[in-house]
């Protein structure tokens, strides 16, 4: 376990990105629970990458979910909707994780829903370098249909209480602190149980940021 600033946790990082050999874009699974500060670390490591002269395509699952209508077979608060049916993960592949792939034509489409609107979205297709580095951040990005697609792997951790509080701090705006709580209960916080429990994703990637404390990481380094 290493400790350290957040900027060394980000210089080695970008370290760990810029030693990824591969002959098409390097594709970086950032994952982790709701609210564990996984869309904040690949930010801020979108900005040491570009500073470093390499072009940076940033994405998140949250672009890539069915439509509300779609997303709720099992209820609002069921955690195997949240797990099963939330995320269109062969659009994703199709669209996005394939095309930066080894073989892929480089075109791709980095979204395919707006979440604000509730809307599908078909921005235009852009063309990647072989140099390229996606930066993805989402939940559940190791679970089977995912897990090949990405050149390296980092798993965002935080207690799951924390998150919970974390988020209803984040979404007092839109909704109440009841509300924010039932939904952590009850869908966010035992897909997550779900999903480690089936897939143990930790196990899979190369690195866990400890980030209960964002401005003290700490992280682990797997060797597979």
């Amino acid at each position: 376990m290493d400790r350290g600033t957040r900027d060394e946790l980000l210089d080695h990082l970008a370290e760990a990105v810029g030693s990824v050999t591969a002959t098409h874009p390097t594709r970086v699974a950032i994952d982790g629970p709701p609210a564990a500060g996984k869309t904040t670390l690949a930010d801020e490591l979108a900005v040491v990458l570009r500073t470093q002269g390499r072009d940076v395509i940033r994405a998140t699952i949250d672009d890539f979910l069915f439509p509300r209508a779609q997303r709720y077979p099992r209820g609002m608060y069921s955690a195997e909707s949240c797990y099963f049916d939330a995320h269109d993960r062969n659009a994703l592949n199709r669209v996005l994780l394939d095309p930066l792939g080894p073989g892929g034509d480089l075109r791709f489409q980095h979204a395919v829903y707006d979440h604000t609107t509730d809307t599908a979205l078909s921005p235009p297709v852009r063309t990647a370098t072989a140099s390229t580095v996606l930066l993805f951040d989402g939940v559940f990005l190791m679970r089977p249909e995912l897990i090949d697609r990405w050149d390296l792997r980092i798993f965002v951790s935080t207690a799951l209480e924390k998150t919970m509080d974390r988020a209803v701090i984040r979404e007092r705006r839109v909704s109440s602190q009841v509300e924010v709580e039932r939904r952590w209960r009850e869908r966010y916080i035992p897909s997550q149980q779900l999903y480690f429990s089936t897939v143990r994703p930790t196990e899979h990637v190369d690195f866990v940021v400890h980030n209960d404390e964002p401005q003290e990481p700490a992280w682990e380094t797997h060797t597979h």
